[in-house]
């Protein structure tokens, strides 16, 4: 699974209370759809966040006057959290654990990512917040939701998509290929010194038309205004 929720001091029951567990489930499963493998996180993090309503429904602000804010907030639930190192998860428990003090939040979540260094010597990354949950207990008491994002390495949706739209065509026929090329890319009806010889016979067709069709502009005589005594002539015998 691409992510993982971990719930601490009975988180899980105050979602069920808001009616609202499967609603962080499918909004965790947006998430990483949209952040996997990019570049820009934070910027579609807050732009994930407020397409799912999370960024309309109170006060983001966690100090008054101060400009600290959460990145997501509903029903007293607020979301934090950096998906950059995973040392912010203290951080982000910290500004949490200062709107449960106040009154304003029931309970948090916190997003951070679940990689590491591979040299590291503490465990897991679930391990390692269990151990952290509990160590930082009671400056850290207010109930709140881990979710443990594997979002790949920076760029490695990009690098799919160019994977995937490789070119296709080397096992294709040939005759497959200029019948396709002839589709999709008409011939052009101007010469050039390096057209390709097979469009030759229709280009010279259209051109053979056109300096033509000028020509006889060109040498097309215009009717010779008749003198005033041929005028008088043809009334006289008229």
């Amino acid at each position: 699974m691409p992510f993982e929720i971990l719930h601490f001091r009975g988180s899980d029951k105050i979602l069920e209370e808001k009616n609202m567990t499967r609603e962080i489930e499918l909004a965790m499963e947006y998430l990483n759809d949209c952040l996997y493998g990019s570049y820009r996180k934070g910027e579609l993090l807050r732009q994930a966040l407020t397409e799912m309503d999370f960024r309309q429904n109170g006060d983001l602000n966690i100090l008054d006057g101060r400009r600290y804010f959460y990145k997501g907030f509903r029903k007293k639930v607020a979301i934090d959290g950096s998906f950059s190192s995973y040392e912010y998860i203290q951080d982000a428990l910290l500004r949490l654990q200062i709107g449960f003090d106040k009154g304003k939040i029931d309970m948090g979540i916190v997003l951070v990512t679940a990689q590491r260094s591979e040299k590291s010597k503490l465990g897991t990354t679930r391990d390692l917040i269990f151990q952290e949950i509990e160590m930082l207990h009671p400056t850290i008491s207010l109930p709140v939701t881990i979710v443990l994002f594997d979002l790949g390495k920076p760029g490695e949706l990009y690098e799919q998509a160019e994977s995937s739209t490789a070119p296709v065509m080397a096992n294709v026929p040939e005759a497959e290929k200029v019948e396709s090329k002839s589709v999709e890319e008409p011939p052009s009806m101007e010469t050039s010194p390096d057209s390709d010889q097979a469009n030759t016979g229709v280009d010279e067709h259209y051109n053979a038309e056109v300096v033509a069709y000028h020509e006889a502009l060109k040498n097309k005589k215009k009717p010779r205004a008749k003198s005033k005594k041929a005028v008088l002539q043809e009334q006289a015998a008229a």
